[in-house]
Parts: C-alpha cells; sequence; structure tokens
C-alpha cells in the first residue's frame, strides 16, 4: 500500500514537472517571437539624431578588404559623416581568424582612403563577438566622454546593439545600412536568431 501511494505521488509529481515545463517553455517560446517582431520593427527604422560618434559594427573582411556588407556599412556611416551628424566614426571588430587584419582596422583604412581625418576615426579591434565590441565600443566612449552615438549596422542586427550600449548608460539611435526588404525565411530566422541572442545576453550569456 504504502510503496503504491509512493509510485502515484511520484508520477504526479513527474507530470506537475513536465507540464511546469511545457509551460515555461511556451512562455520562452512566445516572449521570443515578441522579442522577434520587436526586432523587425527596429530594421525597418532610421532614427538618425546628432551625436558624439558614429559607431559601425564590423562584418567579414578578406586579406584587408571589407566584404560587401562591412562595405555597405562603412558607405552608410560615411554618409551620415558627411551629413554632420556626428564628428567621429567609430569601427569595431577583431581579428576573425585573420591573423594580419582586423575588421575594426580594415574600417579605419576604408574611411581614411576616402577622406575622413585620422583623428575623426576611433577604432575597436579586440572584439570576437558582437557582446565583446559592444562592451569594448562603450569604454572607448567613456574614456572619451562620448555620451551618444548613432549605430550602423544590418537592420535585424540594431536591436541588440541598442539594447546592450543602452545598458552601458549611453544614448543610442539605430541606423541600418541601405538594403532591400527581403520577406524570406532567412531573414525571419535572422530575426528568431537576435531575439534568442538577446535573451541569452539578458541571463548572462554571451554569444
Amino acid at each position: 500500500m504504502r510503496r503504491r501511494l509512493i509510485r502515484t505521488v511520484t508520477r504526479i509529481a513527474a507530470i506537475l514537472l513536465a507540464l511546469a515545463a511545457g509551460a515555461a517553455l511556451a512562455i520562452a517560446l512566445t516572449r521570443v517571437v515578441s522579442v522577434a517582431r520587436e526586432i523587425r520593427v527596429q530594421s525597418t527604422v532610421d532614427e538618425v539624431q546628432h551625436s558624439d560618434v558614429i559607431v559601425v559594427l564590423g562584418a567579414a573582411e578578406y586579406q584587408g578588404k571589407p566584404s560587401p556588407v562591412l562595405e555597405a556599412r562603412l558607405n552608410h556611416a560615411l554618409f551620415l559623416y558627411r551629413q554632420e551628424w556626428a564628428p567621429r566614426i567609430l569601427t569595431t571588430g577583431g581579428a576573425g581568424g585573420d591573423p594580419t587584419f582586423t575588421e575594426g582596422e580594415v574600417g579605419r583604412a576604408y574611411l581614411s582612403s576616402r577622406g575622413i581625418p585620422s583623428e575623426a576615426i576611433l577604432t575597436e579591434t579586440e572584439g570576437s563577438s558582437t557582446v565583446e565590441s559592444t562592451v569594448a565600443a562603450a569604454e572607448i566612449m567613456r574614456r572619451m566622454n562620448l555620451q551618444s552615438c548613432i549605430v550602423v549596422s544590418d537592420g535585424y542586427h540594431i536591436y541588440r546593439v541598442k539594447k546592450m550600449l543602452e545598458s552601458e548608460g549611453i544614448k543610442v539611435y539605430g541606423s541600418p545600412r541601405p538594403a532591400q526588404p527581403q520577406e524570406t525565411w532567412r531573414e525571419q530566422w535572422r530575426y528568431f536568431r537576435q531575439a534568442i541572442a538577446y535573451g541569452l545576453w539578458r541571463i548572462g550569456i554571451a554569444v
């Protein structure tokens, strides 16, 4: 009798735990979907305002040459700089497996070759991820007493970078690089993936 009671209680406890886990998973998934929608909206909004610096998020470079994605981000930063939205540009990004060049340095060279004065270009070259580059960029801004920035990246990337910089006490405006909107499953996955990465960052897991 006692053993039967113990088995019954154990089964009920297992069922309750499974239900609780299922409910928690459903809540988490709902939150991820909600954030993905917010990311999608943010990806189409240009919030450009006069700021202390334009922060360009790094992307791939090929033997010292910016990839098409990085070049598009740098060109957008150039446009904003020439429109006098900010007096400085901060390029970011580490080596990414390249033993010779970093994304930040490649960005700096690209901007310099297009007439941007060296004193107007700041560089972060250590970050191996969005989180690391964002933290390093915020530290550079603090050291120079820069309190506001325009973030330039691909649209799906803006939301998470904004949140991370805002958590460092910085006023942030998003300005996605120009791109044709694509209603494809790959684009939708980018929003979803960024929502997951944002959620992990919120609980202290950097990706």
